[in-house]
């Protein structure tokens, strides 16, 4: 069973360094903050003090990783606006990872940077949020660009850290190959990519990769599953419902204690705009599970 969720803080889940920087591997991921239901959509922008409430519960509840983006965006709300209102002046271990490449135009249509318009992106991030640097910078790539050079656009994010604009950077959804030519050019501190149970060989094997390089693994969508932008679906597998029940837990906690289990060098960033289940995502940090229930949710 688990304990009261009450009594959990995101310290339970334990620590990872990102660089220099020391998070508790549960953060908080803001994608869903500013709109109801599946996101990116032209869908009903969310509730502004809910919002606001749920972020500040986060921090009361230990957690110091916030991932977000200058795209997080609905008609009225904006992901970086809304945690610059709820914790600007930001306690000193709060860690703000954001990603650069995509955009959006105000009509919410998608666009891709050019690496010489990666700084109007990253200054967009800065203002936003109402900070000096950025902590850490996820160059995104395209899902159709994963085997694409990188060399450009991770490049440009390299002299924007040097130039003090950026503190670290990382990949999102990425391969191990371009991985391997963004750490020719510059250190890289976490990889972001889509994972969780059911995925295949290859991205348990770049999870793997990653931990032996001592890279932060991140993935998205690691409870939403198949219904990534739309959120967790409604029917889940028979295994992770078994394990859920022995232990008197959600299938969305089972996901992600199954997540933090691959590795110690494993984050997990879930979103939500609902109080009790920022409640429930943090408390998943305390959820052990066996051998045997490990085996069976990878069947």
């Amino acid at each position: 069973m688990t304990p009261s969720t009450e009594t959990i803080t995101a310290s339970a889940s334990g620590t990872w360094e990102l660089g220099d920087l020391t998070v508790n591997r549960i953060g908080f991921g803001a994608m869903r903050l500013p709109q109801n239901g599946t996101a990116f959509t032209r869908g009903d922008s969310s509730d502004r003090a809910r919002a606001i409430r749920v972020l500040r519960r986060a921090v009361e509840l230990g957690v110091n990783h916030i991932d977000t983006a200058a795209f997080y965006f609905s008609p009225l709300r904006s992901a970086n606006e809304l945690i610059n209102t709820a914790l600007a002046p930001y306690p000193d271990d709060l860690v703000i990872t954001t990603k650069v490449g995509p955009g959006r135009d105000p009509s919410g249509e998608w666009t891709w940077a050019s690496p010489d318009q990666l700084r109007g992106q990253v200054e967009e991030n800065l203002r936003q949020l109402g900070r000096d640097h950025l902590d850490v910078v996820n160059l995104r790539i395209a899902r159709s660009h994963t085997a694409s050079s990188v060399a450009e656009h991770f490049g440009a994010l390299a002299d924007l850290r040097e130039a003090g604009l950026i503190r670290h950077l990382g990949m999102s959804n990425t391969s191990p190959e371009q991985l391997a030519e963004a750490r020719a050019i510059a250190p890289v501190v976490c990889v972001q990519n889509m994972y969780g149970i059911g995925s295949p060989p290859e991205h348990h094997a770049f999870l793997r990769h990653c931990g032996v390089q001592g890279i932060a693994f991140v993935p998205f969508w690691a409870i939403a599953g198949t219904g990534r932008e739309a959120g967790a679906t409604t029917t889940e597998s028979e295994a992770v419902l078994t394990v859920a029940r022995d232990h008197g837990a959600t299938p969305a906690q089972v996901r992600l204690a199954w997540t933090l289990h691959q590795g110690p060098h494993v984050l997990a960033i879930p979103g939500t705009g609902n109080p009790d289940h920022l409640v429930e995502n943090v408390a998943a940090g305390t959820l052990r599970l066996t051998a045997g229930e490990l085996d069976l949710l990878a069947s």
